[in-house]
């Protein structure tokens, strides 16, 4: 199985951490509308989900996820 990580070595947001990014400013902020808007399995939404959190670009409460100031800035 290839990882495909969300958050780059440096720090950075990966393509596939822009894609999923990109879907939680235009809307989808649950992990099953995440996985719908980017076409990605939800196993692999979930762990990138964790690593953006983790990394500062997203933030959640109650199953919903959001931007911060810092995702804001990479897109």
């Amino acid at each position: 199985m290839i990882a495909m990580p969300c958050v780059s070595p440096d720090g950075k947001p990966t393509g596939t951490g822009l894609k999923t990014l990109t879907s939680v400013k235009e809307g989808a902020t649950t992990p099953d509308k995440i996985a719908e808007a980017t076409g990605q399995p939800m196993f692999r939404v979930r762990s990138g989900l964790r690593e953006l959190v983790n990394a500062g670009f997203l933030e959640e409460a109650d199953g919903k996820y959001s931007l911060t100031e810092t995702g804001k800035g990479v897109l």
